[in-house]
């Protein structure tokens, strides 16, 4: 069974946590990130640590525990180092621009499909228009922007074309054997 509750989470010397209540806001050379979390969890800062702890060893209270550690560890990592999300166009014809800050997708669609990019996350498309990763300081909407990308043309099992996470394997069909006599 997982302790990840009762790691404190350690604090890089440019990060800054204040604690409101139950609201949590984490500062950082990226930028800041707020959330307010159950009041049945307490959250204290000692000596360059964020400690959470709960009340009792109630099922619920165990959740909270390690759930509220793990968002405020995300939060620390965020604004420190950011978090990003690597995909990959496979398709003749398929690629990514970057018009401005819009990222724009030509993916056998008959219109290209646009993305716009969301508060606190930008696009970054290589040179070729294959490889394209979303970054951002929140892990939360940076798998979520990564994932309506996906969605635009998840990769099909025949070709294998479409956009993929990197790393991603896609298992193949082997499609018609011949024709019937």
């Amino acid at each position: 069974m997982a302790r990840i509750g009762k790691i404190p989470v350690s604090l890089p010397k440019d990060v800054k946590v204040t604690l409101n209540n139950n609201e949590v806001t984490v500062t950082g050379p990226k930028g800041q990130l707020m959330q307010t979390f159950s009041p049945e969890i307490s959250i204290a800062v000692n000596n360059n640590q964020v400690v959470v702890s709960r009340p009792s060893d109630q099922r619920r209270h165990k959740e909270l525990h390690g759930l509220v550690r793990a968002l405020v560890n995300n939060m620390v990592v965020g604004v420190s180092a950011g978090f990003s999300r690597a995909l990959v166009i496979q398709g003749v014809g398929y690629r990514a621009v970057m018009e401005g800050k819009n990222l724009v997708l030509s993916v056998g669609y008959s219109h290209p499909v646009i993305f716009e990019p969301v508060k606190d996350v930008y696009y970054e498309v290589e040179k070729g228009g294959r490889n394209l990763s979303v970054k951002g300081i929140n892990k939360e909407l940076v798998g979520e922007i990564a994932a309506r990308i996906r969605k635009t043309r998840p990769p099909e099992p025949y070709k294998g074309k479409g956009i993929r996470y990197k790393g991603e394997v896609v298992r193949r069909k082997a499609g018609k054997s011949g024709k019937a006599k």
